[in-house]
């Protein structure tokens, strides 16, 4: 992000006021000098005060109140900000956003709302930042004129929840650690040389060719294999180490801060400084300016900078504003007057019954609209919404609906009703693939329904009954599309089973079973069959099996008929497996085991779902006196694939865990962490004890 306006009201130094920072609509200074002394100390306070509020700062409390000019009035600050896109799919644009802080007399610091916001121009989108402990939800970091180095090896662990308030801190408290430098580049260099990952490699090779360029030193050890970080900083020059440090844990935190990205130095954003001239006095301010210039090439600079070194400082260019992205466009009333809105509540895949609705209402000649979640459009005639689960936030999406739609709204679907169903002439008709065109060259849709068993937590049975044919190929494949998602509840207890993928291998088609296959019901012949077809996954991009494996019972039963097969480890197999609903973790743990025996399987984990009227998850007896070496089981079988599914029932566990037993997995939590979002694991640490405590 880039600041580009701060307003303030009833600040102890600069009373009201505002600063702007963007030079016009297009560019905004990449350094932005602002006058030595308190009056400029304030103003960065300010900032960084407006994007992360009280909770953020339980060092800083009387540091935030002291910015309050009358006690007696409330200090009020607002800003725009251009945010960046950090996903990588449109860097030449962002959109302009504004916000601010209102803290009374008490210190009690909360987030405007839109109406409170009196400086912001008409129309600007807010944004709803939160405050609370997990961090601020701007990334900017922020640097006093004192700074000491962490002298911790243990600096990357994160056990801290508020460790990203350390990202400016320093602007509020003198001694205020920053990264340890060795250790850092040691991380950094072990990902980038010993396991030759691209943006801790990018990273390493720009900081050295810089650190060299600029500051004199020596790296040219620092790409090789084996090299001693600690020996290296030590035999720094003291000016060299002052030099480097802020630049270092600044690349720490935009590393860290951003790990999807490539080249995270070139994240547009901020950086506040207080009085960098002190530490780099005479010539080597420039140097030093100089290479944060080109370390931090889309960086905003905010420094406040005594008179005498001014003369000093370099020529800088200018930061190129995108152009603001166009919110989108609102459908006016009149456009939609008559159409029907379809809603399609939480699916991951088109919706066959809402493709079923478009259908019959464009055969009437009605307008059709899809949206996802929950949509309030002026003007339409009705709107028809379609739920899989029942959540809490299935409730609430339905309350909100229900009150601005009224009697014109509809909803169903598994997470409903499970006895709500399209009228007979409606189901009958062929889907509108239109509506989903995401789909491109795939088709969806049932041949089959029901299933005759009675699983306690599957609603199949109750909703759908025994199973029966709904459709042949021919209904479902629209001339020319040879790709099927398939969702049979299971098709393998058909008594036609094996004539339907007779005809789906003679077509050549290409088949996602996405509600997986019963190997209880299989055969030599029917394995046959399947493997034939050309099984796939749901993007059609890979061959790919889906069975499901929900209990520990009959696994000789399943080895013997997935032997039908002939699986190596080549080929990719994938059980679903439901947890939270009636198995122990020892359960867990053997059906685990057992997958792992497979060739080419692997798990996807899925939580148990309750639906209208369905029974209850069942976790009284999950754990019990065997729970801590079960659980130094778990986490030693390791899948090749889906482990992120893994990471999910990991953290599944981990919370039955501290509620049952009031105290932190640690092997379990080091694991969940070990390889994504390490920064999020003194958060999850925080929420775990809050579950007990």
């Amino acid at each position: 992000m880039h600041l580009l306006h701060l307003f303030f009201d009833n600040a102890k130094e600069n009373g009201s006021g505002e600063m702007r920072f963007a030079k016009d609509v297009s560019r905004i200074e990449k350094w932005s000098l602002l006058p030595s002394g308190e009056k400029g100390r304030e103003l960065l306070r300010l900032a960084a005060a407006a994007f992360g509020g009280r909770n953020l700062f339980p060092k800083c409390l009387l540091a935030l109140r002291n910015l309050q000019g009358d006690p007696e009035r409330p200090l009020h600050i607002e800003f725009i900000i251009a945010v960046h896109p950090h996903n990588g799919t449109r860097p030449d644009q962002a959109h302009l956003s504004g916000s601010g802080v209102h803290m009374d007399g008490s210190g009690e610091i909360r987030r405007l709302s839109p109406v409170e916001s009196h400086r912001l121009p008409a129309g600007l989108p807010t944004h709803r930042a939160k405050i609370g402990p997990g961090g601020s939800s701007y990334f900017f970091l922020g640097y006093g004129p004192l700074q000491c180095r962490h002298d911790k090896t243990d600096d990357f662990d994160y056990n801290d929840p508020l460790f990203r308030l350390s990202r400016f801190h320093s602007l509020f408290i003198a001694d205020a650690p920053l990264t340890d430098p060795a250790a850092f580049l040691a991380r950094v260099h072990k990902r980038a040389v010993g396991f030759g990952r691209r943006a801790p490699l990018h990273l390493l090779e720009r900081l050295a060719r810089l650190f060299k360029e600029h500051l004199a030193i020596d790296t040219d050890g620092w790409m090789k294999k084996e090299c001693d970080f600690g020996w290296h900083w030590e035999a720094l020059d003291s000016w060299q180490r002052n030099a480097a440090l802020p630049a270092l844990d600044a690349a720490r935190h935009l590393h860290h801060g951003f790990q999807t990205s490539l080249r995270p130095l070139d994240t547009p954003t901020l950086i506040l400084f207080d009085r960098p001239d002190r530490l780099y006095r005479g010539g080597l301010f420039p140097r030093w300016v100089r290479l944060m210039d080109a370390l931090f090439p889309k960086t905003q600079f905010i420094a406040t900078v005594a008179d005498e070194a001014r003369p000093d400082f370099p020529e800088t260019d200018f930061l190129q504003l995108p152009l603001p992205t166009a919110p989108p466009k609102a459908v006016p009333a009149k456009a939609q007057k008559g159409a029907i809105l379809l809603l399609d509540g939480d699916g991951v895949l088109p919706n066959v019954a809402l493709m079923k609705l478009s259908r019959h209402f464009k055969e009437q000649g009605k307008k059709v609209v899809l949206a996802r979640h929950e949509a309030f459009l002026p003007g339409v005639e009705a709107a028809y919404a379609s739920f899989i689960f029942n959540r809490p936030v299935t409730q609430a999406r339905l309350g909100r609906l229900r009150h601005y739609y009224g009697d014109a709204f509809s909803a169903g679907g598994s997470g409903i009703d499970l006895s709500l169903r399209l009228p007979c002439e409606i189901e009958s008709l062929p889907a509108d693939y239109t509506l989903y065109p995401g789909l491109e060259d795939r088709a969806i849709g049932f041949l089959t329904r029901g299933c005759p068993f009675r699983c306690p937590f599957c609603v199949v049975p109750t909703k759908e009954g025994g199973t029966r044919q709904v459709a042949d190929l021919d209904d479902l494949l629209p001339p020319g599309v040879r790709k099927l998602i398939l969702l049979d509840d299971n098709i393998l207890a058909h008594p036609r089973a094996g004539d339907f993928l007779e005809e789906m291998a003679l077509r050549n088609l290409s088949v996602n079973f996405c509600q997986t296959l019963d190997l209880r019901l299989l055969d030599h012949e029917k394995a046959r069959l399947i493997k034939r077809v050309h099984c796939t996954n749901i993007l059609f991009t890979r061959a790919a099996y889906h069975f499901s494996l929900n209990d520990s019972r009959n696994l000789d039963e399943v080895a013997e008929k997935y032997r039908h097969f002939g699986f190596t480890s080549k080929d990719n197999v994938e059980f679903v497996c439901m947890y939270g609903f009636d198995t122990t973790l020892a359960q867990d743990v053997e059906r685990f085991r057992f997958l792992r025996s497979l060739p080419g399987a692997y798990v996807f984990m899925q939580q148990y779902q309750p639906v209208p009227g369905g029974p209850q998850a069942d976790h009284a007896d999950f754990l019990d006196e065997r729970a801590d070496d079960l659980i130094d089981q778990l986490v030693r079988i390791c899948f090749t694939q889906n482990m992120k599914s893994m990471e999910k029932y990991y953290r599944w566990v981990s919370k039955r865990y501290a509620q049952t037993f009031g105290r932190i997995h640690e092997a379990l939590v080091d694991t969940i962490f070990k390889y994504n979002k390490r920064q999020e694991r003194g958060r999850y640490l925080a929420a775990l004890a809050r579950r007990w405590g």
